[in-house]
């Protein structure tokens, strides 16, 4: 996000029951400005949900603005997923990461470029050098392909 003129970047995690596979909901600021408000975010202009199966778990989605876009990793069809005046995007991150060389279940990067495509507030060449950068000893270009491949199979509807 750096690279692409996002000074301001601030993570706000927020913890559930702590287990392993308990949902996490983490809020990310993005600004062109110094952050200074680490509070968790209410009303998002964009939910990214990693696992399609939390969607029936509760009302995740609950306070995305309107017009704003709704992020999923999922087996499932676009037409599966609507969300008001939102624009949705939907990705097989889990199957396309495995077909980057990445272990079962980690989506981390597919997701990611999922995200780039579905918002374009980052291109993905900025975003495929930021994950060779910062994957330099762990799996650099398994993670860049991820991420890759996402941003080349995501589709988007509104």
């Amino acid at each position: 996000m750096f690279q692409s003129g996002y000074p301001g970047v601030a993570m706000v995690p927020t913890f559930g029951t702590e287990r392993r596979g308990a949902p996490v909901f983490t809020s990310l600021k993005i600004s062109r400005n110094k952050i200074y408000d680490l509070s968790p975010i209410e009303r998002p202009d964009i939910i990214v949900v990693l696992d399609h199966v939390l969607l029936e778990e509760g009302n995740i989605t609950n306070g995305l603005k309107d017009g704003g876009t709704l992020v999923v990793n999922s087996p499932c069809s676009l037409e599966s997923y609507h969300h008001n005046d939102c624009t949705v995007a939907v990705c097989d991150v889990n199957t396309l990461a495995v077909r980057a060389g990445l272990p079962e279940g980690v989506v981390n990067s597919g997701i990611i470029g999922a995200f780039a495509r579905a918002t374009g507030i980052i291109g993905l060449d900025p975003l495929i050098d930021a994950i060779r950068e910062e994957f330099e000893r762990r799996r650099p270009e398994k993670n860049a392909a991820a991420a890759q491949l996402a941003y080349e199979h995501t589709l988007i509807g509104g």
